[in-house]
């Protein structure tokens, strides 16, 4: 809310006479047909959408009319929030002070739903975000997935220049690194680059060796996602299906092991029995456990049993297990926090909270 300084409970009564008086639904119902409308040729459809314009500039009016010290703001508001959003908007201004200076945001289930979307960004959303662009806020976008692939989408669905118009950051591969267009040294941060050589050296041995030591089927039924610091195990089969869990859960099982050869390499351990990392794992993740049981693959030895070496080094490397989907280390030391926190002090942004 940018109403001025109204005492709070001014807004909330505003906000109140806002929703009961004046049509809202429709009123967004108008302005959504007018974002979205499409380039046709036909004079018809035009005319829809110029009745439309029409309409939605006369309800905006009745609402400016009604609330002079503050006109555009509750006009503006009514045409796109709902009143349950409105007030948990409110609520947060009244909470921190101030409104919200940045827009963070997830893609898979976010910005897009792959069952609903078939993973395409919905018109709406990138309505909103170019919305949110032109009034100034900046745009971080966070993800697990490559940077070419969110970058791809990004562009396809919002456009080059806004892009790449130095507001918008992504933080990807889950916070390995991120990429700020329009920063120049500072465009492109590879956090993996701040780890030490001996967990480096860990992640460049299992990469080089992941798929050519791996066992047939292992060989056969994976790819390796194309990523520039996490290793990634993605099945050749439709994702969820069957044949990609069994592959998935085999590919989890090679992956645990050859962890353990690299770390203890690494850390120049001579383990006296193998399973230390299925062990450690396996204690630490109640879905590595369920997978390593399913396929009868068990560990013989204690998470407690793990030498401290060892043990220490699996703490700094994280294996992920995503059933019929992908198996998967990267670094415990690098996460999304991490990320975002970059990508808003590129950003200049010094003082969130986003939401």
């Amino acid at each position: 809310m940018t109403a001025g300084p109204r005492p709070t409970m001014e807004r909330y009564d505003a906000l109140y006479r806002l929703y009961e008086e004046f049509d809202t639904d429709t009123l967004r119902d108008h302005q959504e047909f007018v974002d979205l409308f499409p380039p046709v040729d036909s004079r018809v459809a035009l005319a829809h959408w110029e009745d439309a314009s029409e309409a939605l500039a006369a309800r905006k009016d009745e609402i400016r009319a009604a609330f002079p010290d503050g006109m555009e703001t509750y006009a503006s508001l009514a045409a796109l929030a709902t009143r349950e959003q409105a007030f948990t908007g409110l609520d947060l201004y009244t909470k921190h002070g101030r409104g919200v200076n940045v827009l963070v945001l997830d893609v898979d289930e976010t910005l897009r739903s792959a069952g609903a979307t078939d993973n395409e960004i919905p018109r709406e959303t990138l309505s909103l975000l170019r919305r949110f662009h032109d009034e100034g806020f900046p745009i971080v976008i966070c993800t697990g997935q490559t940077l070419e692939n969110v970058k791809g989408f990004l562009v396809q669905g919002l456009g080059d220049e806004l892009v790449h118009s130095g507001r918008v950051s992504v933080v990807y591969e889950a916070g390995t690194g991120v990429f700020t267009p329009g920063h120049g040294a500072r465009t492109k941060r590879l956090l993996y680059e701040n780890l030490d050589a001996e967990i480096r050296d860990v992640f460049d041995r299992v990469r080089s060796r992941v798929l050519s030591g791996a066992p047939d089927d292992v060989r056969r039924g994976c790819h390796l996602q194309g990523n520039e610091f996490n290793v990634t195990l993605k099945p050749n089969f439709e994702t969820g299906s069957d044949r990609a869990s069994s592959v998935i859960d085999e590919a989890l099982v090679y992956l645990l092991d050859l962890v353990e050869e690299t770390v203890a390499d690494a850390v120049d351990a001579d383990p006296d029995r193998e399973g230390y990392a299925r062990a450690h794992y396996a204690d630490a993740d109640p879905e590595i456990r369920g997978a390593l049981e399913t396929a009868g693959e068990r560990p013989d030895v204690d998470a407690g049993g793990v030498p401290d070496a060892l043990g220490d080094a699996f703490e700094r490397v994280d294996v992920a297990y995503y059933e019929a989907d992908a198996a998967e280390i990267g670094s415990r030391e690098l996460n999304k926090v991490v990320g975002v926190e970059t990508a808003l002090s590129v950003l200049g942004v010094e003082t969130p909270p986003a939401c």
